[in-house]
């Protein structure tokens, strides 16, 4: 297949390796925001190829697990109530709340599908006129231009029986949160390929040159990965901070500007909380005036939620990139796929999950030292 085999090439892969291993002299510490980026590097084992110094920083890049736990508690309380059809994403049903998650109050006879686009849960309103249809509207900016094209064909077709429950969150002030934070030990970032082919990437040169960090656009192939890598390390070594793009067969600077146009239409920006995080100054987006009449939340009126979470669950150090999913008390006991403590044991994005489901029950720098003693026999 064009544009996927040809980024799985392991010989290309282990020269890439060496040239990184040949440049690098000291440590560096990197940062993928993107879980999709996680999940590819775990699972090709991209981490263990790159010298012992350098290290991969999981950040907080996986939509469903950084949306707040208040707003997964108003989800359960709206799609438990009468006359509601409350769509979502399939990994958002598999979240825990502070009491349950979407598949539990569908168990209890709450009406709750999974739908694979937010227009589909606008049909849905079509079709069902006596019923009040949400859409549960997560994710980055990579998500966004849908969800604002729902709410705004329902405005232009006149359904008022359809609203979003929107928690929608940006990359660069996440990005600005974690280089501002004490004890902060990223050092450069790759930059998730699919947000910037929405977005661009002019949002990131203010940033590389305010904190002196690198920054790579990059995909989720192996050989996009260990190229961004290397451009990092490159800068790196050689004391430059600069915004390079490694996936310009996906991505130009500008984005796609008829979709920025759509969102700035709809939304406008707004500070956010993000779950293990806290709240990042306007790091998310909101339903506007123009569109506040399908905004879920004001339509709820949901109150009285109280959270609590698991008191067992690091999701929030995983997420910040303080530590790594196998250095939580609870990871693969407590804490598994089946039972998940945490969203980021939920999301097919999560970091968790991905150390689970690849046998990653050692930090990577453990597995390195097992690797080493046997192969000393």
């Amino acid at each position: 297949m064009k544009y996927l085999t040809e980024f799985r090439n392991g010989e290309i892969a282990r020269a890439q390796a060496r040239e990184i291993h040949a440049m690098t002299t000291r440590p560096w510490k990197i940062m993928e925001v993107c879980g999709g980026q996680t999940h590819s590097i775990i699972r090709n084992g991209i981490d263990q190829m790159l010298p012992a110094g350098i290290g991969m920083v999981h950040g907080p890049g996986c939509p469903v697990c950084v949306t707040p736990l208040e707003l997964i508690d108003k989800a359960l309380a709206i799609a438990a109530q009468p006359g509601v059809i409350f769509c979502s994403f399939g990994d958002m049903l598999r979240v825990p709340g502070t009491e349950g998650d979407l598949f539990q109050v569908k168990g209890r006879g709450g009406d709750v599908r999974v739908v694979y686009s937010p227009l589909d849960a606008l049909e849905l309103a079509v079709r069902n006129p006596d019923k009040q249809v949400i859409f549960f509207g997560v994710g980055f900016e990579t998500t966004a231009p849908a969800n604002a094209m729902s709410v705004h064909q329902a405005r232009r077709r006149g359904i008022g029986n359809f609203s979003l429950l929107v928690s929608h969150v940006l990359v660069p002030p996440a990005i600005e949160a974690i280089m501002s934070s004490p004890g902060n030990e990223v050092q450069a970032f790759l930059a998730a390929g699919h947000v910037c082919s929405v977005m661009g990437y002019w949002q990131y040169p203010p940033l590389a040159g305010k904190y002196g960090i690198p920054i790579v656009v990059t995909g989720f192939e192996p050989l996009d990965l260990l190229d961004g890598i290397h451009r990092a390390v490159r800068q790196l070594e050689t004391g430059r901070h600069e915004v390079e793009n490694a996936y310009d067969r996906v991505v130009t600077y500008r984005g796609n500007e008829a979709a920025q146009r759509l969102l700035a239409e709809v939304f406008e920006v707004t500070d956010r909380a993000w779950r293990g995080i806290g709240v990042i100054p306007k790091s998310g987006w909101r339903l506007n005036a123009d569109y506040r009449d399908f905004d879920a939340e004001d339509r709820f009126q949901i109150a009285g939620i109280h959270t609590q979470e698991s008191p067992l669950c690091r999701s929030g150090d995983v997420l910040r990139g303080a530590i790594k999913p196998a250095q939580c008390p609870a990871f693969g006991k407590e804490c598994s796929p089946r039972h998940p403590l945490g969203a980021t044991m939920v999301s097919s994005e999560g970091a968790c999950a991905a150390y689970y489901n690849y046998g990653r029950f050692l930090p990577a720098e453990e597995l390195a030292s097992a690797g080493k003693a046997m192969s000393a026999f």
